[in-house]
């Protein structure tokens, strides 16, 4: 240790990977930032409390990545000897494996620990009242003990790795958990909206020691959703805009065509399923209306061949129209299980032209929001015979399948797709989604998907292709270029043809063409 002291830092993480602030005023009535995990870095190495008890490891070195932010606490002056013992008492006392508690005696406690022992004072006081705040909050509800459930899930996926995050089985089981946690999450505020729909008009209720407790109004979760639309119109703004079809179809004809096809085909859960559809499509009720078997319903209308193949492709439409929905990611979660949607997906290359044309348009349309275009880029893998496939995996598989198909249709959804993959949202915006990524990746499209994207937009570029689908291609090289930068350059210089080959084409291909340049030299 120096003379001037040995610095200590808080590292601090959000569990929730953005998501507490998106689903906390539906739970808690009020914004929540994070949920907070943190750990204290000295001496070169980070100390944080678990499940698993004391770890140590790089600092950076756990399967988060990056702290979301840091705080530099002061500088100390104990021996490394001296802090050794103290932690190793700690490992045997206070702050063994077995007595970890999320909200109750957590990594924030230990973090809190060691900074008054090292520095004389207490790290950051909204961390440390976090816990007691949701505590009070969540108090008598049944979701209360579910979201500690998860996020105690979460917590116990946080361990050292050895080497890149993207080859640790502990960085998939956490994004895994993840997933599974914002889908549990999302059916929750989907049952809650449900019960919110049914309640009557609007009745000022006003807490008082009477009644004992606070109560929600039905004007208050008016306001709660308006908020999130607010937000959720910020978000969008963050990102390009993505090339969707909103006005290809019209949903009234496409449902009655899909009920003509089916009708006396159906058993009776198949009619409910099918009336919930027209509900959610037709009448504008919330995707709460989707019950449990619905996509075991769906997965019968795309596969049975006793039904017409046409019943395939009008489902593939309604769907299409669906995923323009806002809560379309409800649904989606419910498939978080069986995969339904992209077990179908991944056989593209094998479906008759018109359902690869339904299906290439309905994974296009997913991109309109910004919760559905993430879940079709999630990571973590399923076994489907004998392959490891993910939703990342199989939505390039639909777009470089789409914009080297003959059909003109599909080239103009395949250019979209691949637009939007590379467009999903602007470089270096989104720093939750950032963190889970590999360490030197910049956007959720991984170097090696860029790449395979990147091949089939030179291929596609030997087509002649007409000026919006090369625009749409040239913008998403630009992108590739940013995200791999070395690869993606190095595989058009050898591959071609060089972008340089179509200027003049219009002034927004030109400064693509400009941007790709820079790159290439």
């Amino acid at each position: 240790m120096s003379e001037d002291g040995t610095p200590v830092t808080l590292y601090i993480y959000d569990l929730s990977k953005g998501l507490a602030p998106a689903i906390s005023p539906f739970l808690i009535g009020e914004v929540v930032e994070g949920i907070w995990h943190t750990s204290i870095v000295i001496y070169g190495k980070e100390h944080f409390f678990g499940s698993d008890g004391i770890s140590i490891c790089d600092p950076g070195g756990t399967v988060l990545g990056e702290p979301q932010r840091t705080v530099d606490l002061g500088v100390t002056y104990i021996p490394r000897a001296v802090f050794d013992d103290y932690l190793e008492g700690l490992r045997s006392s206070t702050f063994k494996g077995d007595q970890y508690k999320l909200l109750k005696h957590n990594c924030n406690n230990f973090s809190n620990e060691l900074s008054q022992f090292l520095v004389g004072q207490k790290i950051p006081q909204y961390i440390l009242d976090l816990p007691e705040h949701i505590l009070a909050k969540l108090s008598g509800s049944g979701f209360g003990q579910q979201l500690n459930g998860i996020l105690s899930n979460l917590s116990a996926s946080i361990q050292p790795t050895n080497g890149r995050r993207e080859d640790s089985p502990d960085y998939v089981q956490l994004t895994s958990a993840i997933e599974e946690a914002s889908g549990e999450i999302f059916s929750e505020v989907s049952r809650y909206r449900e019960e919110q729909s049914r309640m009557s008009e609007p009745v000022e209720v006003i807490p008082s020691a009477e009644n004992g407790g606070n109560h929600v109004t039905s004007q208050e979760v008016d306001d709660l959703e308006a908020e999130e639309r607010r937000e959720r119109e910020e978000r969008k703004k963050m990102r390009d805009p993505p090339v969707v079809f909103r006005d290809l179809l019209d949903i009234r004809v496409e449902f009655d065509a899909l009920v003509g096809l089916i009708d006396g085909k159906l058993s009776p859960e198949e009619m409910q399923s099918l009336e919930e559809l027209h509900q959610y499509m037709l009448e504008d009720e919330g995707s709460w209306a989707l019950g449990d078997s619905f996509l075991t319903f769906i997965d019968r209308l795309l596969h049975d061949k006793t039904l017409s193949e046409e019943v395939a492709i009008k489902t593939l439409n309604v769907l299409a129209c669906a995923a323009l929905k806002d809560d379309v990611i409800l649904l989606l979660h419910q498939d978080r299980k069986e995969h339904i949607l992209m077990n179908y997906a991944n056989e593209v290359d094998r479906l008759p032209l018109e359902q690869q044309k339904g299906l290439a348009l309905f994974m296009c349309n997913l991109f309109e929001n910004i919760s559905s275009s993430e879940w079709m880029l999630y990571i973590s893998e399923w076994q489907l015979g004998t392959t490891q496939i993910s939703n990342i995996r199989v939505t390039t598989k639909v777009a470089v399948n789409s914009l080297l198909s003959d059909n003109a249709d599909l080239k103009d959804r395949g250019s979209a797709i691949v637009h939007n993959l590379a467009c999903k949202e602007k470089m270096l915006q989104n720093k939750n989604l950032r963190r889970m990524l590999p360490t030197g990746s910049v956007s959720k499209v991984f170097d090696d998907v860029a790449v395979e994207l990147t091949m089939a937009i030179l291929q596609f570029f030997n087509s002649s292709p007409p000026e919006e689908h090369l625009f749409r291609c040239m913008k998403a090289l630009t992108r590739f270029c940013q995200i791999s930068s070395q690869d993606v350059p190095q595989l058009i210089q050898m591959i071609g043809p060089n972008p340089s080959t179509f200027k003049g084409k219009s002034e927004r291909i030109d400064n693509c063409i400009a941007e790709i340049s820079k790159k290439l030299r």
